[in-house]
């Protein structure tokens, strides 16, 4: 097992120069667009021993980066990386005990699936003693990946299918004895039922495992269910570390208050101007989400009026979502399908649970 922390971590990338190649022929009149400088600053990151840390966010804010700084892979500019309090920022690759599983999963073209399982052995000197510990540890993968595993093990790497690659390549990960697992939205290259599948599979092989694992993906369901910790990043900082539920109840800002939503059929909250709901929230932004906007059939304290515009009923959920416009701002309602309200009916909105966000910086001031 490991503790994995990030200390003051910094990686600064300059933008790509344009080159000839890279535009031979460039179009008159058009800008020619250069990518951005991109910078991970003082980043500190805790992954506790043997929990699945998911790193969680939108494509290109840095979370490849992390876990390749972990790996060893490229250096981080400041900062330390420790596994166990140790500092591992000159350590290589070979020697951190690591287990990787990226989204290609590079499996040698040439050898069987049970000669990719034991690569690790393959490659080192070979002892008897070495041998019997290669055929320990291919039977206890086989036990942790299930039955399917040998049927596979005398098929070559371009007769699998992509769960079967993927299945392949956390069995080799797992004979390497590693300290800790570095996964990197390893499900992607499968079709929906299956990702579903394998998804269910790995967080069953990783409580068995018991290792420190630290999963990169912007997929949510994916993070809901493989996590024990999830640190919500964006822009090359942590926004927020905590379980799923508490970054949805209280979430630090209004980048994650907007991220965090496995509903698509509603918005993941709604934002309103503070004064429209009381005086006190003047130079405030309201956030509520739709299951705590309720509709009332007269004025209450603190409620404000609104005329339906839109009703979506979702007859499996027994729901029904209503957009009510009040003033310029639209508010999005979840309300039992069977609730008596049509459009163009005029109603009073109140609210259960929200959140108070501050105009200027974003930040969560309070929760009711």
């Amino acid at each position: 097992m490991a503790k994995i922390e990030l200390v003051n971590v910094c990686k600064k990338f300059e933008p790509t120069k344009l080159r000839l190649l890279d535009n031979p022929l460039p179009r008159r009149n058009l800008p020619q667009t250069r990518r951005e400088p991109f910078s991970i600053e003082k980043l500190n990151l805790t992954i506790p021993h043997a929990k699945t840390l998911v790193i969680l966010g939108p494509s290109g804010c840095g979370k490849t980066t992390i876990l390749r700084m972990i790996a060893g892979l490229i250096a981080p500019d400041a900062g330390e990386i420790l596994f166990n309090g140790t500092n591992m920022n000159d350590v290589p690759p070979g020697g951190r005990r690591i287990g990787f599983l990226f989204q290609n999963y590079a499996l040698y073209p040439h050898m069987t699936s049970k000669r990719n399982i034991l690569s690790y052995f393959i490659f080192r000197k070979k002892t008897p003693e070495l041998d019997a510990e290669a055929q320990a540890k291919y039977q206890r993968t086989s036990e942790l990946l299930g039955v399917e595993i040998e049927y596979l093990q005398d098929r070559m790497p371009p007769t699998l299918s992509g769960g079967e690659r993927q299945r392949v390549a956390l069995g080799r990960c797992i004979t390497r004895d590693p300290a800790l697992f570095l996964l990197d939205e390893p499900f992607s290259n499968l079709d929906p039922k299956l990702r579903e599948k394998y998804r269910v599979n790995l967080k069953t092989l990783l409580a068995q495992f018991n290792i420190t694992t630290v999963y990169v993906t912007h997929d949510q369901q994916e993070a809901l269910i493989l996590a024990d910790l999830i640190a919500v990043m964006d822009a090359g900082k942590i926004e927020q570390v905590g379980t799923y539920e508490e970054i949805y109840s209280r979430p630090t800002n209004i980048f994650i208050a907007e991220f965090l939503n496995l509903d698509i059929e509603t918005p993941p909250i709604n934002l309103i101007e503070g004064e429209r709901v009381a005086p006190g929230l003047s130079g405030h932004t309201m956030g509520v989400r739709p299951e705590n906007v309720r509709i009332e059939a007269e004025e209450k304290e603190n409620s404000i009026k609104g005329t339906v515009i839109n009703r979506v009923p979702l007859s499996l959920k027994s729901l029904a979502i209503l957009t009510v416009r009040v003033g310029e701002d639209r508010v999005v309602a979840a309300v039992p399908i069977g609730a008596h309200i049509q459009l163009n009916d005029e109603v009073w909105l109140s609210f259960g649970k929200y959140h108070v966000f501050d105009k200027k910086t974003g930040r969560r001031t309070e929760t009711h």
